[in-house]
């Protein structure tokens, strides 16, 4: 397994992460009819490294005032039933970081983006990042950044808990780090997550929230 990272203005010690996991789920696990058929992943997993690569056009010019690094992790759910071990790769990350072992950086904000591509998207506050008193501030600041563009699928409410790979970020490696996800997505785990149950508007509205708020940042 191999992390991707991407680093913008390398010069700059005070970093801020942006990060998906690339690897898609080896089977369709939680399908009717053929769990053990493709799966292609296309919101599971490519619709954060879409968002990312999009983005990766604007950031040498983007005005910000911080480094920013890319990472897309590998090994997020190399599962083949719920039991087996999640966040492969972003707890390798979160154990280096934490250790030094990094080139020299500091994260002041750490924002995961996961399934961000449903065609009703529907971004709700995840848990953990709004009861983590260091990621709270991250969360209201985002959602705000939305209301004010108009985003309306950014939603000011509390959603689900969700285990995923700013939780490692978060308690290993002490990374502020909170998670953008519309988890209410029916096809999740199944076959029928492909392309055609995705909107390039979805992902066009969340780049956009992500864009305004790397300017605005402080």
């Amino acid at each position: 397994m191999a992390n991707l990272v991407v680093r913008w203005h390398p010069d700059r010690e005070e970093r801020i992460l942006l990060c998906a996991h690339y690897d898609t789920l080896p089977l369709p696990m939680l399908d009717p009819v053929d769990p053990e058929g493709t799966f292609v992943g296309a919101n599971d997993g490519a619709s954060g490294v879409a968002v990312l690569m999009e983005l990766a056009h604007e950031m040498p010019s983007l005005p910000c005032n911080y480094g920013v690094d890319f990472v897309l992790f590998d090994g997020e759910e190399y599962i083949f039933e719920e039991r087996d071990t999640y966040f492969h790769g972003s707890t390798h990350f979160a154990r280096e970081y934490a250790a030094g072992r990094l080139a020299p950086a500091r994260y002041r904000w750490g924002v995961l983006l996961d399934m961000i591509g449903d065609e009703d998207l529907q971004i709700y506050q995840e848990r953990h990042s709004m009861q983590w008193s260091d990621t709270r501030p991250l969360v209201e600041e985002i959602w705000a950044v939305a209301e004010r563009l108009g985003v309306r699928e950014f939603v000011p409410i509390l959603g689900h808990r969700i285990r995923d790979d700013h939780v490692p970020l978060h308690e290993v490696g002490k990374i502020p780090c909170i998670d953008v996800i519309d988890f209410d997505y029916p096809p999740w785990h199944t076959r029928d997550d492909v392309p055609e149950k995705c909107s390039a508007l979805s992902l066009a509205k969340v780049g956009w929230v992500v864009r305004e708020w790397l300017v605005g940042v402080e």
